[in-house]
């Protein structure tokens, strides 16, 4: 896949967790740290743009302007809290959405 194909389908993955969440989208996207609520929400991103999407870390990485390892560490996170059943429903919600709206793009 090209690079701006990644870069624009994180974009768009950022804009769809944005308003299932009811978040500005400029702050998933700015860089340096931000709230634990917004941090949270951008793993989240982070990892469904890794499991839905099928894209690397470092592809993930590249497309919300981060490096690989902050990709991997969220991926890690993620996994860790989902042995929580209410943080569970709320990715699983958001594999859900991605998944919908990026049916028709997703590689089979």
């Amino acid at each position: 896949m090209r690079r701006d194909e990644v870069v624009e389908r994180c974009d768009a993955m950022i804009d769809l967790m944005a308003a299932l969440f009811g978040v500005p989208s400029k702050e998933l996207r700015r860089l340096g740290r931000t709230s634990n609520d917004i941090s949270r929400l951008r793993q989240i991103a982070m990892y469904v743009a890794h499991v839905v999407l099928r894209f690397s870390m470092s592809d993930v990485g590249r497309g919300f302007g981060r490096d690989r390892t902050t990709v991997l560490y969220a991926c890690h996170t993620v996994e860790d809290l989902r042995d929580d059943a209410d943080f569970d429903r709320i990715v699983a919600l958001a594999e859900r959405v991605a998944i919908a709206a990026f049916r028709d793009r997703l590689e089979r």
